[in-house]
């Protein structure tokens, strides 16, 4: 029975120090997990500073160079091509001659037109003569002179159908596209030359809401283009949107008159510079500090761990960095990235 007695106690011993170990060690995991979890509520994010930077005054803006006119001429009555006066490339003058289409028809309806005016014409002085000694009555007169009329307004429509074969240029241009070849087939309507004169130019650019009160109809603009770095060009502003853009951008229409040589084409990349040159000391972030998008107007700071969401007002941008003009003070660090992780005041740890 004492043996009995001694196993118990051992095995109950045993038991107690199994079960203190156990709890000690349970204790020491729950630490070890609090300071993870708390290392882990900080979310890892890249800051930078809000910091005066010299930055180019100027603001620039690129497009595409188009023609000021661009026309495509096209058939305006059937019939088959004669002849083809201009080859691309070719310079044309306001109204001058780009094709003949064969105009047989046309020519028959104008001799037809031509008789019947004529004979209508007979009649009326016929009538007239026979009305004056009562030879016929005013009723009749007035039909003939009806006649009459119509006979010669039948005439115009034949000769402008006959004057629509001979195919004319309504601009001074250079013919940039040609369609037909003599003894080509054309319909009504059938596409024959493309037309563009670009001795002056077009170039539509965006300007964004911070610099569009700079820009006045009216305004000379310096303009250039990369395939000519050693020519510059004088842009006139013509055209301001009254309405931006879902990007709130405002399309801005520039005029370029073209050098002698005509070195600019239609199609070229152009870059308008809006503002005088110079060097300016301005505050500004990074442009990925901004929630979301520059027009937020919203950016997180750093502030005793934390991050905090200011509202701020966004002055010009100048590429990767954007003009600060109230909000941040000068060495206020400012989160560039991990932004969609954030709430205002949530724990942060800077990574480099």
């Amino acid at each position: 029975m004492k043996r009995v007695i001694i196993a118990v106690v051992i095995i109950a011993a045993a038991l107690a120090g199994i079960m203190f170990l156990l709890n000690k060690n349970k204790a020491k995991n729950e630490a070890q997990t609090a300071v993870v979890a708390e290392k882990n509520a900080a979310v890892a994010v890249r800051a930078d500073v809000a910091d005066l930077r010299e930055v180019n005054a100027q603001y620039i803006s690129n497009g595409v160079f188009a023609p000021k006119q661009e026309v495509k001429l096209a058939a305006e009555a059937a019939g088959r091509v004669i002849r083809v006066l201009v080859d691309e490339g070719d310079f044309v003058r306001a109204g001058q001659t780009l094709a003949i289409v064969n105009g047989d028809k046309q020519s028959i309806n104008v001799n037809n037109a031509q008789a019947n005016f004529n004979n209508a014409k007979s009649e009326l002085s016929r009538f007239e003569s026979a009305y004056a000694t009562g030879g016929v009555t005013q009723q009749q007169v007035e039909q003939a002179r009806l006649q009459l009329e119509n006979a010669k307004n039948n005439l115009k429509t034949a000769q402008i159908s006959a004057s629509d074969l001979n195919v004319t240029a309504s601009f001074a241009g250079v013919v940039n596209k040609r369609s037909i070849e003599p003894g080509s087939y054309v319909n009504a309507g059938t596409e024959m030359f493309e037309i563009v004169n670009v001795s002056t130019l077009k170039l539509l650019v965006n300007v964004d809401e911070k610099n569009i009160g700079q820009v006045k109809v009216g305004q000379s603009i310096k303009v250039e283009s990369t395939v000519l770095p050693d020519q510059t060009f004088n842009g006139t502003v013509k055209f301001i949107a009254p309405k931006a853009d879902a990007s709130l951008n405002f399309p801005v229409e520039l005029e370029i008159r073209n050098n002698t040589a005509n070195d600019l084409k239609a199609g070229m990349y152009g870059t308008a510079y809006f503002g005088g040159e110079g060097v300016v000391n301005v505050l500004t972030v990074p442009r990925t500090a901004f929630v979301g998008s520059v027009s937020s107007n919203q950016v997180f700071i750093v502030e005793n761990g934390k991050a905090v969401l200011k509202t701020v007002v966004a002055g010009r941008s100048f590429g990767d960095y954007i003009e600060i003009i109230s909000g941040v003070e000068k060495g206020t660090q400012v989160i560039t990235s991990g932004q969609i992780n954030l709430l205002d005041g949530t724990p942060i740890q800077i990574i480099k």
